[in-house]
């Protein structure tokens, strides 16, 4: 998420004195799709988007895991 966050618009706001748009800013930012863009991340470099990736999981830990016992 700080990846997208505008951090350079939100010092200038803050050293102009601009706090009630700083505000604002910071609220719109709560509702911004950072999962959608997380997901489409994942998937350019292969990687199941949501829980698809728990199926691995639960693999590794019947395979590997449950040997430790």
């Amino acid at each position: 998420m700080a990846l997208v966050k505008p951090v350079e618009q939100l010092r200038e706001m803050e050293v102009a004195g601009d706090y009630t748009g700083r505000l604002a800013l910071l609220e719109e930012l709560k509702s911004m799709p950072c999962g959608a863009l997380w997901d489409y991340f994942g998937w350019k470099k292969g990687v199941p988007a949501g829980l698809a990736f728990m199926d691995e999981i639960r693999d590794y830990e019947k395979r590997v895991l449950s040997e430790r016992s």
